[in-house]
This record gives C-alpha cells, sequence and structure tokens, in this order.
C-alpha cells in the first residue's frame, strides 16, 4: 500500500508477519502534517492486526533517516490552532508508536534532526548506521524539543537530552548516541545494519506474542499519561513557532536553500 502526499509517501509492506513501514519527503524526509498523520494512522491500524509481528520503520534515501518538522508547513502557520494541530502530528506519532503491542525496529541509516531523533527514542529498538548523526535543532528555530523530548529523556536520560536540547547547533556522531542508549546497535556498513535488522525481525516473528505485548507494557510503563502531556507540549511549540524569532529563522533558512 502507498498513499503518495504531494511528492512524498507513505508505503507499508508485509511478509511473513514483518511490517515494514516507509515514508519519503523529497526535503531531507521532513516531515509534513499530512505525512506525520498518516504514519500514526497506518502504524495505529498495524497494531489492531493480529497477523503483524513486527513493525520495521523507515526512510528512503541515502544520508537523512529523518530532518524533523517540515519547514514549509512551519513557515505557513499562521495562529495557534494550526501550530498545536502540526506540532500534535508528531505526537500522535510517538504515542501509536508506544501503544502498538508489537515492538518497533526503527531503520535508522542516515542523520536525525529534530523530530527524526523522537521517531528513533520512540523505536523500541534502533539499529544504526554510521553516518547516523544526531541533532535536536529545535532551540535554533526559537522553538525546543517540546513534543519528542520525553521519548528521548526516556531513552537517552535526562542528562543526554539536555545537551542535546542546548546544544542546538552541532551534531553528536552515531557512537555517542550508541553509548546513550538511543541506538541499540551500530553497524559500519547499510549491509550490515539491514542483516541485523533480517534476522532481529525474524527472531521476533517466532517469538510469542502475548510476551512481547507483555514486554512492551513493562518497557513504557509510566507513560500512560502522554496522550495529555505530548498536546499540552505541543501546545506550547505552537504557540512559540508565531514568534518573530522563529518566522525570521525560519525565513532566512528557507532564502538560504533557493540561493545554495
Amino acid at each position: 500500500m502507498i498513499e503518495q502526499i504531494k511528492e512524498g509517501y507513505v508505503k507499508t509492506e508485509r511478509e511473513h508477519g514483518i511490517v515494514t513501514i516507509e515514508f519519503y519527503h523529497p526535503q531531507s524526509n521532513s516531515l509534513p502534517g499530512k505525512i506525520l498523520h498518516t504514519l500514526a494512522k497506518d502504524i495505529h491500524a498495524e497494531g489492531l492486526n493480529t497477523a503483524t509481528k513486527v513493525i520495521i520503520l523507515k526512510s528512503a534515501g541515502e544520508k537523512v533517516f529523518c530532518s524533523g518538522a517540515s519547514f514549509d508547513e512551519l513557515a505557513a502557520i499562521t495562529n495557534e490552532a494550526d501550530g498545536i494541530q502540526f506540532f500534535n502530528g508528531f505526537a500522535q506519532v510517538i504515542n501509536a508508536m508506544r501503544k502498538v503491542p508489537q515492538l518497533i525496529i526503527a531503520r535508522v541509516h542516515g542523520k536525525c534532526i529534530g523530530g527524526g531523533v523522537g521517531l528513533a527514542a520512540a523505536a523500541d529498538y534502533a539499529i544504526a548506521c554510521e553516518g547516523a548523526e544526531i541533532k535536536l535543532s529545535e532551540l535554533a528555530v526559537g522553538i525546543g524539543p517540546f513534543v519528542v523530548g520525553p521519548a528521548v529523556e526516556r531513552k537517552l536520560g535526562l542528562s543526554a537530552f539536555s545537551q542535546l536540547a542546548i546544544d542546538a547547533g552541532n551534531f553528536r556522531p552515531a557512537d555517542w548516541a550508541r553509548r546513550k542508549g538511543l541506538f541499540a546497535e551500530l553497524h559500519e556498513t547499510v549491509e550490515g545494519m539491514d542483516e541485523s535488522i533480517v534476522r532481529l525481525s525474524n527472531t521476533l516473528t517466532k517469538s510469542s506474542p502475548e510476551a512481547i505485548k507483555e514486554l512492551k507494557k513493562i518497557f513504557w510503563q509510566g507513560t500512560e499519561h502522554w496522550d495529555e502531556l505530548l498536546l499540552q507540549r505541543a501546545a506550547i511549540s505552537g504557540k512559540l513557532i508565531l514568534s518573530d524569532y522563529s518566522k525570521n529563522f525560519i525565513a532566512n533558512f528557507k532564502a538560504k536553500q533557493k540561493t545554495s
């Protein structure tokens, strides 16, 4: 199944209980609202499908796993309601990922920026390769990693999360992300990464679905309030994105893109 979204897409493929959900956008795999909505919807649907044993979340392309929020959509936000709606898209994806009874493996083949770090953190097991640098760039934009923050803090701890949130202009290397717990595995090559994903996903299809469901409940214990929490966080970002600081930053960023 492929759902075309302007020039991007979300594609779902299934084989022997392994469901692969792939997203793509030509602007460095950025995430406009429609892709976020479709990701959340598709992940939720697989959670209801008893034939689905494991979910792999991946993106297309070579250099960037996900660059976070779509700057085109950020630039188009003119009121708080629209801002909340957009950032709530990230909340819906993260909440869908934590609620499904299946384990989710993230295939992180390249750089993670902003919301992309949130997707990797919300996965139950992230497998990456060299070059998968990470950065929480939100503070530089005039907002903050409010919506993805709980997922990142849960996986990396408060200290590492605060380092990423404060030093918003610099990438941390993939090995730093592995040592802090964001990546369960880090491979030298894409081939090695994919071999490991095949191995683990096939193993999980032979595991007890009930045992996995109970394990996932334990892994995500204490996040039951995230439906409300992440919506509250979306409201913070939805307000801040209207500031002159954010509008000027986005306008300057888009102008540089046109001239580069």
